[in-house]
């Protein structure tokens, strides 16, 4: 019992190290409204195959084609998201690097790069 209560007590710090390292989201950081039109899951044949969400979304009017940073086997909803930029980056006048980062009605977060930019 004494073995027991000891290795409690050591690994103690570490569950509370783990547990003060996840930063939750402010939902005023996320400014910018997202209306996703439609979304598909893209599969990538390679080893092991991987699927990722593709999304079309209206940003201010714009439309814009956006792809997960992570694997998601799971369709994610129609409808409106808030949003903010999470990188922005512009070497030249005449292209960029853009990914935005979506907060989710549970409060879980998610990262979704722009791969496509239409009229």
């Amino acid at each position: 019992m004494k073995k027991v209560l000891l290795i409690i007590l050591l690994l103690m710090p570490a569950f509370t190290c783990s547990a003060k390292d996840k930063v939750i989201p402010n939902p005023a950081d996320y400014t910018i409204t997202v209306h996703m039109q439609s979304l598909s899951l893209d599969k990538f044949v390679t080893s092991s195959d991987v699927t990722f969400q593709r999304l079309t979304v209206l940003v201010d009017g714009k439309k814009y084609e956006l792809l997960d940073t992570h694997w998601r086997p799971d369709l994610l909803r129609v409808g409106d998201y808030k949003a903010k930029i999470l990188k922005d980056e512009t070497v030249r006048s005449y292209e960029y690097q853009r990914t935005y980062e979506f907060l989710m009605p549970d409060g879980e977060t998610r990262q979704y790069a722009v791969v496509a930019e239409m009229e």
